[in-house]
C-alpha cells in the first residue's frame, strides 16, 4: 500500500500543475475588459467595412463573395483597406452576412463626373463583339477598354440602355443608331 502512496501523490501533483498553467494560459489569451467591440459578424461591423470601400472596390469586393471566394475577398480588402489579416477576414465575413449597398461619399459627390471629361485615346484598338441568334454587332475603338465596356455592359443590364448608348457612342465611332443596336444585344 505505501509503494502506491508516492506515485499517487506524483499524479495528484501533475494534475494540479497541469490544471493551474491551462488556467493561467487561458487568462492570457482573453483580451482585457476594454471598449466593447461589434462581434465579428454584426451589421454594424459591416456598415462600417462598406464606408471604407470605393465603388470599384465594393463591386469587385461582392463579386469575389458571390463567387466562394473569401480568401481572394479578404486578400482584396486587406489591400484596400489598410487593416490587419484578423480585421479584414472579419469584414468580409460580415460583408457577406450583411450585405451593403454602395454609399458615396458625399464630399465625393460634388467632384465633376469623370464621363463630363473628353474620352482618353488608348494605344491600341478595343473590340467589343455582341451577339444574339444570327445577329453580331462589333465595335472596335481606341477610346474603349475592359473598364469602359464593363460600365457599358452593366448600365445595359441594369435597364438604362439610352445611358449605355450614349457612352458606347462617346467612346466610338458609331453612331446612335447603331449603338442602341449593339446595346439590343447585350440586355439578357
Amino acid at each position: 500500500m505505501e509503494s502506491l502512496v508516492i506515485p499517487l501523490l506524483i499524479l495528484v501533483a501533475v494534475t494540479v500543475a497541469v490544471t493551474l498553467a491551462a488556467r493561467a494560459w487561458n487568462r492570457r489569451q482573453k483580451p482585457a475588459d476594454g471598449p466593447a467591440q461589434a462581434p465579428p459578424e454584426s451589421a454594424e461591423l459591416a456598415r462600417m467595412a462598406a464606408a471604407r470601400l470605393s465603388e470599384d472596390e465594393h463591386r469587385r469586393l461582392y463579386a469575389l463573395i458571390a463567387q466562394g471566394q473569401a480568401m481572394a475577398a479578404i486578400k482584396l480588402y486587406y489591400e484596400v483597406s489598410g487593416l490587419g489579416l484578423r480585421a479584414s477576414r472579419d469584414a468580409v465575413a460580415a460583408l457577406a452576412a450583411h450585405p451593403q449597398p454602395y454609399r458615396a461619399d458625399p464630399a465625393a459627390a460634388t467632384e465633376p463626373d469623370p464621363d463630363d471629361e473628353p474620352p482618353q485615346r488608348f494605344p491600341y484598338r478595343y473590340r467589343a463583339i455582341a451577339s444574339k441568334g444570327d445577329v453580331t454587332r462589333e465595335v472596335s475603338s481606341n477610346m474603349l477598354n475592359d473598364e469602359i465596356y464593363g460600365r457599358i455592359r452593366t448600365l445595359a443590364k441594369s435597364g438604362n440602355t439610352e445611358a449605355a448608348a450614349t457612352a458606347l457612342t462617346k467612346h466610338s465611332d458609331i453612331t446612335m443608331k447603331q449603338a442602341r443596336e449593339f446595346i439590343a444585344l447585350l440586355d439578357d
